[in-house]
């Protein structure tokens, strides 16, 4: 059968207008899951019992730490002094560090028997800090713990709850609902709103439509160290390793859950700079799962239909990005050519043409949003909808730059040639 430019046309199109479409039939379905959660899905858990403490499962905090001087203090103090369980121990996996932070654990541990500190001598990230980590860990759950993340005070027995549920046996990891600490900055407040965009959101619909996630927060997630073991530990030359490991359980038949009442407070870049760098390791972890994953899911689409709906959506983001940054530049080029010969019913055609799009799309994704901060902690954080045209413009930018510039990286270390050394944020 000959290929001719009439077959191929009408595919074109359609993949156009796909393209086209995509931010908003994105936001919409993730606005539908979202409702199919809060409306349909039956398995959320609303009452909390308190862990008897002779029937308290022990558990190790672990927090692998590279040069956070900054924070790491006030975390393992609270994480020591303020939650409201007994059984558990706080691990430090001190990767290399070469500021401060070997003094600060070292007088840490004059005042804290619970507190232990491994000391690795060369930085090889924190996947690979944490799988060190996992072979000194004592508790049978533990708790994955960034260095300038606490948790709620109750968190722990929540944790627990979870765990000793009926379908228990079968959880590997629950994730926690990750706030914004600092929020004093214009470009703090909009990262609230993403936040709340893609945890209030996106893991919802993820747990109300296919009953699991596909990505951990690697601020706070609680992982049965069995289920850790399972699938061989963090992969190690991953850019996210708790999105690479979320998946890996899937695809091994655990069940991962999101605990949109169990709390934990982070902090968030404050610079531009610092937000475009952990957005290229979020893009190139992001592109790493998808290639690691594709071939494995489309061999059985029908078995694996919740990972081969997340895999499409993941190819049509990455697809929309570079097409988003094509069609930026034909933009440009139209609209010099057509001011260069003055043909000014074009260019206003062009401009009302893109300005119309803009607007359906600001439309779905203010919709997205809106649902999610009164999801989210019931309306609380409704006031930072005044910040989400920053989030909606600015960010989509950003995300979309670090996805184009970390693809050809992303490649490399599927192709064996990657690294998962860490350099810590400035603070």
């Amino acid at each position: 059968m000959d290929i001719t430019w009439s077959t191929i046309k009408p595919l074109l199109n359609g993949l156009f207008l796909i393209l086209i479409s995509y931010p908003i039939l994105g936001g919409l379905g993730w606005f539908v899951g979202g409702l199919c959660y809060r409306y349909v899905f039956r398995n959320k858990k609303k009452f909390f019992t308190t862990i008897a403490e002779n029937k308290a499962p022990f558990i190790t905090i672990m927090i692998p730490a590279h040069n956070e001087q900054a924070s790491l203090k006030e975390t393992v103090t609270y994480l020591l002094n303020e939650l409201n369980y007994n059984n558990y121990e706080v691990l430090v996996i001190d990767d290399c560090s070469t500021d401060r932070t070997p003094q600060i654990l070292q007088s840490l541990q004059k005042h804290y028997s619970n507190l232990r500190v491994i000391r690795v001598e060369k930085n090889k990230g924190k996947a690979h800090a944490f799988n060190v980590g996992v072979a000194f860990a004592k508790g049978e759950l533990v708790l994955s713990n960034d260095a300038d993340t606490i948790p709620e005070p109750d968190a722990l027995n929540r944790y627990v709850n979870y765990f000793n549920s009926p379908e228990g046996q079968n959880i590997a990891a629950v994730t926690s609902n990750v706030e914004v600490r600092n929020r004093t900055k214009l470009i703090t407040k909009s990262i609230t709103v993403e936040f709340s965009s893609i945890v209030g959101i996106i893991k919802r619909a993820e747990m109300g439509v296919f009953g699991s996630i596909f990505a951990y927060s690697g601020a706070n997630t609680m992982y049965r160290k069995s289920a850790l073991m399972d699938v061989g530990l963090f992969r190690q030359d991953r850019a996210t390793e708790d999105i690479s490991i979320a998946w890996d359980h899937q695809l091994n038949n655990w069940l991962s859950v999101f605990a949109p009442n169990i709390i934990s407070y982070t902090l968030v870049p404050e610079t531009l700079k610092d937000l475009y760098h952990q957005r290229k390791r979020w893009a190139k972890g992001g592109t790493e799962v998808w290639l690691t994953n594709l071939l494995k899911v489309l061999r059985h689409p029908i078995k694996n239909l919740g990972e081969s709906l997340l895999l499409f959506d993941q190819t049509f983001s990455i697809l929309w990005s570079f097409f988003f940054a094509i069609s930026s530049i034909i933009f440009v080029f139209l609209v010099i050519n057509y001011c260069a010969t003055q043909n000014w019913s074009q260019l206003l055609y062009l401009i009302f043409s893109t300005l119309l799009l803009i607007c359906f799309e600001m439309i779905a994704g203010t919709l997205q949003l809106t649902t999610a901060l009164l999801i989210d902690t019931r309306g609380n954080k409704l006031s930072y909808i005044l910040f989400a045209p920053i989030y909606l413009l600015c960010l989509w930018v950003i995300n979309t730059i670090t996805i184009i510039t970390t693809f050809i990286p992303a490649v490399k270390t599927i192709l064996g040639y990657g690294s998962g050394t860490w350099v810590s944020p400035t603070r």
